[in-house]
């Protein structure tokens, strides 16, 4: 990917904001979004959380996240692009 084409990836317009980022992998990663590549994305103060640590699912553990504010665990992070299958805005995240 070159730099034009990541400028126009989907993800581009969210830098700058805390994101939620589902992987294929049992972790899901919440964290501001600061900068990607065609090979990754890095977080900044980041919570990286792995969900076979946990009794919740990942659903609910990003509602709490969305209620009670990101628990960051890292002050930096990179999560590889062929690991993401999803993302959102936090505050796009509907707390039932």
């Amino acid at each position: 990917m070159s730099n034009e084409s990541t400028a126009l990836h989907p993800l581009a317009n969210l830098v700058g904001e805390i994101i939620v980022v589902d992987t294929a992998s049992p972790y899901v990663y919440v964290g501001r979004l600061q900068s990607l590549t065609s090979f990754s994305i890095e977080l900044n103060e980041a919570d990286c959380h792995d969900l076979r640590d946990s009794l919740t699912n990942r659903e609910k553990y990003v509602m709490d996240c969305r209620v009670h504010g990101v628990s960051p665990n890292r002050q930096r992070t990179w999560v590889r692009m062929d690991e993401i299958v999803g993302w959102c805005r936090l505050n796009d995240v509907i707390v039932e």
